[in-house]
């Protein structure tokens, strides 16, 4: 009997993810992802931002998603299969709808060997098609992404601009022709004025292709334009998450507002000293007890020095913090 979950694409429940650091002769143990729980349906493909500065635990929550790490706790499942137990007679299956996007275009690609190449490999590697249709199924590719075979046959990454080398890179995943895209900071490595043609793209696959995409970032702006919906990340929690007009137009978190006021206005007027500015990614708030953002919170209580906050629904999306948890 089909159950509720078999209709999701990708169900996280309680994800968590313990590492150990030595320093010296002491060791210390961090959550660097803990208890992370959200869902993605087949039947509706959605753009799911997930946000928060350096060090929030986003990296490491999409390797999990990935099955490159496993969690230390919780489950990951993906059209109902636990992704933690997937057999290796299995695991290319679930490589083929489940694709990879990396950061940095140029550190995908070697630059010794020309940028078709890999194209061709990863048809071979997972048998979409025979030799004589592998020109057809790189182009067909490269096509959607809006680029063409033609176009960059014979050349190396560096003969290509960054945002046509990071098409190339989601060519190369649409090729499997994947449900779920996780992409790790695709734009931060190119130019603004490229930022938006590859945003584009995701918001084009998904609604051309029914591609669904994990949206990993820290640039509020292009969260806002792509996502559908989107959860905020603080050391290792998912402190708020829902509809992206929501959490960004009218952001309840104290975490979640200071990020919002941190993102650069076009305004003259605006002094920099009413600027917030987020610390750099600290250990200890890692190791803290009770909520790791009450040592920066300016609405921080005692509470929250003392006990993790609990997660809540308000106002149409889930928070953790005390301020909407007491009566």
């Amino acid at each position: 009997m089909a159950t509720e979950r078999d209709a999701n694409l990708l169900y996280v429940d309680r994800l968590s993810k313990a590492f150990t650091i030595r320093q010296g002769l002491a060791t210390t143990r961090f959550i660097a992802v803990n208890q992370a729980s959200f869902t993605m349906r087949c039947a509706a493909p959605e753009i799911l931002t997930l946000a928060g500065e350096s060090g929030s635990g986003k990296t490491t929550l999409a390797r999990m998603i990935l099955g490159l790490i496993p969690p230390t706790e919780g489950h990951i499942e993906f059209r109902g299969q636990d992704v933690g137990v997937i057999k290796r007679q299995n695991r290319r299956a679930f490589m083929r709808q489940v694709q990879p996007i990396f950061q940095d275009p140029y550190a995908t690609f070697s630059p010794l060997k020309k940028i078709e190449s890999y194209l061709y490999e990863t048809v071979h590697n997972y048998r979409i098609a025979p030799r004589a249709e592998a020109d057809r199924c790189v182009d067909d590719a490269l096509q959607s992404v809006g680029l063409s075979l033609e176009e960059i046959r014979g050349r190396y990454p560096n003969e290509l601009s960054g945002g046509q080398v990071q098409r190339v890179s989601v060519a190369r995943a649409l090729i499997t022709n994947p449900s779920l895209l996780v992409a790790d900071e695709p734009v931060s490595m190119l130019d603004a004025s490229l930022r938006m043609s590859v945003v584009n793209l995701f918001k084009q696959l998904k609604e051309q292709k029914g591609v669904s995409v994990i949206y990993i970032t820290h640039d509020l702006a292009t969260a806002y334009y792509a996502a559908d919906r989107i959860a905020v990340m603080l050391r290792g929690w998912i402190v708020e998450q829902g509809p992206v007009e929501q959490v960004l137009g009218h952001p309840l978190h104290p975490y979640t507002q200071i990020l919002k006021a941190s993102v650069p206005e076009a305004d003259p007027d605006r002094k920099w000293r009413d600027r917030t500015t987020l610390a750099a990614m600290e250990t200890e708030e890692y190791l803290r007890s009770g909520c790791r953002f009450a040592g920066r919170c300016p609405l921080a209580t005692d509470i929250c020095k003392e006990k993790e906050p609990p997660e809540v629904q308000a106002e149409g999306r889930a928070v953790r913090c005390f301020l909407y948890s007491q009566p």
